[in-house]
């Protein structure tokens, strides 16, 4: 019988275990407590998902429906509080159950151990909202959610409701406005006139201002509006008005259609979704130059692809709806009240000194993630009961990875170089390849996801795409930003990014003090770091021919890029080339190599210099659409008047500073209106 083994000691550098603290680990003592408490709990989805569950006890008192092999807690609970405490008799149950059933025990403490190793070795960690939550009172473990916005005051006033109780618990939420009726159509019940689509946006722009996510992170959100809706070019420009939507992320939703019209320049109809018919037109050459002017301006809006979303295993349940919508940073598309838990593996965890891949260990680290999130989503305590229902129906998961940057750099491949490319379709293919295996495998036991049937895997079913298969989950991978995730497992590199700075300013209190007040801090005062793969690159090459001091100052005022420093080796500037050192099409060439082994989407910001100029953003676009993204971000450096960092000279008045700690570590997340401090853990975004 398995037995819990006092948990191992985790290896943490200084900034880590700030980011931990301050984030995730609230009342336990220890990181290695945290995470095993993480384990543990997650591990009790092996008691509901056993044959001997009902006998262990695990349902005693608990209101249960059953329906297609899924057991649902909050159907026919019309209450929130009601819906929780049912909830918490089944948690409070599963630990009962394995503290007097020895099976029960052996069972979870079995897959705790081996949760835990995993985590502890920072190969995989999950989405905050699970290491924030996981054990203690929200017990809401999912960070994307999709909600539906029909158009009528009680379908968008419980939409809205909704989103307050996922923002608090720490979920992100995005939404399609592109079924509300345009301003000044007609209002039959009060012969009045609507206000239209982009109201109701700030009305729930306004809800996020109000709710505040369970203390730990800022409400975010994602509005996706049609091309054809006749509200399209206000949408567009709706960011170049300072104060509009601070909080959303927003994109055009586009189609082939759209593409060949702006391509032949052509008109199209708009169409008013109340009716079905058409308002109006436009131009699509003409939206297609607003849309990427607006995003020069200030980052927004991108697009999403809707019809290359639907005919892809983004959507492989068609019969239930169509997706329109995606999560805040654009990588997880949705359908209405669906909602998915991620998790992501360290790349370069699986890289060894002498740059050799370890694939076997990668392939047995998919296989247990994929378990992990498999668990997740039955002890996952929905905010309503239609989430749950399609949480479960769906058992959509989200595997990625991070760490991108630091395994390109083990395995001495340059992000710029076309190795880097075919290295990416190599690891994601295999990863991708893996994910659905296990998640077979786990159905051979437990039943493909419930929805399988009239699925996009169904021979019997009008939409089977040819390829008949039984996974427990409707779709598996996702790459998602991974911001403060990546810094708790000790990564400079988050998602699929590049490096955003080599070597940066960090200040002790008595700076802080001064820069607060607008005086200067002594040297003795200020501190220049880096990344720590460059510098043990720098230390074994003896710093250049510079005192490290000396070399860390040079690049900080460099925008803290080894580009142009002529002491360094080009190979080694090559190797650490940061964000704004890339071209766009390598950007784009990057996200569209991992999208292609990808069930959902990507994060990747489409980063751009100060100096790029429209037709820049114009060209990524095109280039993104024509290599088959199924949305993109782009993102020109100083475009926005609240970005925290801008790649200037190393004299940055402190707002250009993370706000909470004032170092210059911090980084735009991709796709996300904030930013998040590498060095304190402070994030902005969801």
């Amino acid at each position: 019988m398995a037995k819990t083994k006092p948990p191992g000691k985790v290896r943490l550098t200084e900034n880590q275990l700030k980011v931990i603290q301050d984030k995730y680990m609230r009342d336990a003592p220890t990181v290695e407590a945290w995470l095993m408490g993480v384990a543990r709990n997650v591990a009790l989805g092996e008691i509901l998902s056993h044959p001997q569950a009902e006998a262990w006890g695990a349902f005693d008192g608990v209101k249960r429906k059953v329906e297609r092999g899924m057991s649902l807690y909050h159907q026919g609970l019309a209450d929130h509080d009601a819906r929780h405490a049912n909830f918490r008799r089944l948690m409070d149950n599963l630990e009962r159950t394995t503290a007097r059933i020895p099976a029960a025990k052996a069972l979870r403490e079995k897959w705790a151990n081996a949760f835990y190793d995993m985590m502890a070795r920072w190969d995989f960690l999950p989405n905050s909202p699970t290491l924030m939550n996981a054990g203690r009172e929200l017990q809401q473990l999912s960070a994307c959610y999709v909600l539906p916005v029909p158009d009528s005051m009680e379908g968008i006033t419980k939409s809205l409701g909704a989103q307050a109780m996922i923002q608090k618990s720490g979920g992100g939420t995005g939404f399609s406005f592109s079924s509300i009726r345009p301003k000044g159509d007609l209002v039959k019940k009060t012969r009045g006139v609507a206000s239209g689509a982009l109201s109701f946006m700030k009305l729930f722009d306004t809800m996020t201002e109000v709710v505040k996510q369970g203390g730990a992170r800022r409400g975010a959100n994602m509005a996706v509006l049609r091309y054809d809706h006749p509200e399209i070019m206000d949408f567009i420009r709706m960011k170049t008005s300072p104060g509009m939507l601070e909080n959303f992320n927003v994109s055009v939703g586009i189609d082939e259609a759209f593409m060949r019209a702006a391509e032949a320049d052509a008109e199209y109809p708009l169409v008013n979704p109340r009716s079905g018919e058409p308002v109006g037109k436009l131009r699509a050459r003409e939206v297609f130059e607003a849309m990427a002017e607006c995003a020069w301006k200030t980052g927004d809006p991108g697009f999403v692809v809707l019809d290359r979303i639907n005919a892809s295993g983004s959507n492989t349940t068609p019969a239930l709806g169509r997706i329109e919508s995606t999560n805040p940073c654009g990588e997880q598309p949705l359908l209405p009240w669906e909602p998915c838990n991620l998790g992501s593996l360290n790349l370069s965890a699986f890289v060894d000194g002498k740059g050799r891949w370890n694939f076997p260990r990668l392939e047995k680290s998919v296989g247990l993630a994929i378990r992990f999130l498999e668990d997740v989503i039955e002890v996952n305590d929905y905010p309503l009961p239609e989430i749950e229902r399609l949480a479960k129906g769906n058992r959509r998961v989200g595997l990625g990875v991070m760490g991108w940057a630091e395994a390109l750099v083990k395995s001495g491949v340059a992000y710029a170089d076309p190795e880097a490319l075919e290295l990416a379709d190599k690891v994601m293919s295999f990863i991708n390849a893996a994910a659905l295996d296990a998640s077979e495998k786990i159905a051979a036991k437990r039943g493909p996801f419930p929805n399988w049937k009239d699925s996009v895997y169904d021979p019997m079913s009008r939409h089977f795409r040819g390829e008949k298969r039984r996974p427990r989950h409707c779709a598996r991978t996702t790459i998602a930003p991974t911001g403060t995730i990546a810094i708790a497992a000790g990564l400079q590199g988050g998602g699929i990014e590049p490096f955003f700075a080599i070597a940066y300013t960090r200040y002790n209190a008595r700076a802080l003090d001064l820069l607060e007040s607008g005086g200067t801090p002594d040297d003795k005062d200020v501190f220049f770091e880096a990344n720590p793969l460059f510098k043990e690159f720098a230390a074994s090459s003896g710093w250049f021919g510079l005192d490290e001091k000396t070399l860390m100052k040079r690049i900080d005022e460099n925008r803290q890029s080894l580009s142009g420093i002529p002491e360094i080796p080009e190979r080694v500037r090559r190797l650490f080339a940061t964000a704004h050192d890339i071209s766009t099409q390598t950007h784009v060439r990057m996200q569209a190599a991992f999208q292609r082994h990808v069930d959902n989407g990507v994060s990747k910001t489409i980063n751009l210099p100060e100096t790029a100029t429209i037709k820049d953003v114009r060209d990524a676009y095109l280039l993104a659409y024509r290599l088959g993204c199924k949305g993109v971000t782009v993102y020109r450096d100083a475009s926005k008047a609240r970005q925290v960092l801008n790649l200037r000279a190393s004299a940055a008045a402190p707002a250009e500073r993370c706000p909470k700690c004032l170092s210059r570590n911090v980084a735009r997340e991709s796709g996300c209106s904030g930013a998040t401090c590498h060095d304190c853990g402070h994030s902005e975004c969801s």
